[in-house]
C-alpha cells in the first residue's frame, strides 16, 4: 500500500487498507466497505478520505494504470483538464502540504483535503496555473482546454484567470464552465480522441488516456528543492 507522511507509520491505517482492499477485491460496494472498515478501525474523517482516495481493487488498479500516459505522449493532441480537480491538488503541492498529497494504488496523485465545494482562488492559484500550463507547453499539445464546475462559486472568474494565463504563455486553448464536467470530459475525449487530465476515478474509468499532471509537478518540485 502507498502512504503519505502522516499515515506511513500508522499500523491501524495499514491494516484498514488491507481489509478495505480485501473487500473491494471480492466485489462488495465501495461506500459500504469504507463505512464498515472505518467504523471497525475507528478512523477519523482524514483517515477515511485517505482510504477512499488511495485504495482500490487489484482489477481496478491494473485497468486504470493501463490508461496513464507520459507527458511526451501529448504532443499534437488535445488535452482536457478537470479544472478544479487538477488545480486544487497542484495548489496543495505549492502550499508545501506534503502530508496531504498521496501516491495512490492506481498510479494517480491525489490530495486528501476534500475542499472541492468550498474552493476559492488563493495566493497559490496563479502559481499553480502557471506551472500547469508551462509544463504542458513544453510537450507541444494541440490545445489545452480547462473545464470548471459552474455550480462552484466564482468559477466564471477562475475561467477568465485561466484564459489570461493561457494567452500569456501563448498556448492554444480555452477555459470554460460546465454544469457537468464529468460528462463533458468523457464525451469530448471520445469526439476529439483527447487526453484527459484528472484523478477522478469515475472519469478515469470512462476515458481512454489519462494524464497525472500533479504527479509530474510534485516530482519536479521535489527535484528543485533537493538541488
Amino acid at each position: 500500500m502507498n502512504s503519505n507522511n502522516i499515515l506511513k507509520d500508522n499500523y491501524n491505517i495499514q491494516d484498514a487498507s488491507k481489509d478495505f482492499q480485501y473487500l473491494l477485491d471480492r466485489g462488495f460496494p465501495r461506500a459500504g466497505c469504507l463505512e464498515f472498515v472505518g467504523n471497525h478501525y475507528l478512523l477519523n474523517q482524514l483517515e477515511r478520505n485517505y482510504l477512499n482516495r488511495t485504495v482500490f481493487s487489484h482489477e481496478q488498479i491494473e485497468r486504470r494504470k493501463s490508461k496513464l500516459i507520459l507527458l511526451s505522449d501529448i504532443e499534437g493532441k488535445d488535452v482536457l483538464l478537470d479544472g478544479y480537480n487538477v488545480l486544487i491538488t497542484t495548489e496543495t503541492i505549492f502550499e508545501g502540504a506534503d502530508d496531504l498529497i498521496v501516491n495512490c494504488d492506481d498510479g494517480v496523485t491525489r490530495d486528501i483535503k476534500a475542499v472541492f465545494g468550498k474552493y476559492k482562488e488563493n495566493k497559490n492559484t496563479t502559481n499553480a496555473l502557471n506551472s500547469i500550463i508551462s509544463l504542458l507547453k513544453v510537450f507541444k499539445p494541440k490545445s489545452v482546454l480547462f473545464f470548471y464546475d459552474s455550480p462552484v462559486s466564482l468559477s466564471g472568474d477562475l475561467s477568465r484567470t485561466t484564459r489570461e494565463i493561457l494567452n500569456l504563455h501563448q498556448v492554444a486553448g480555452d477555459a470554460e464552465t460546465s454544469e457537468n464536467v464529468d460528462k463533458t470530459l468523457i464525451v469530448l475525449s471520445q469526439e476529439l480522441e483527447a487526453v484527459v487530465a484528472t484523478s477522478d476515478g469515475i472519469i478515469i474509468d470512462k476515458v481512454n488516456s489519462v494524464l497525472d499532471i500533479p504527479g509530474y509537478i510534485s516530482r519536479v518540485k521535489k527535484k528543485i528543492v533537493k538541488s
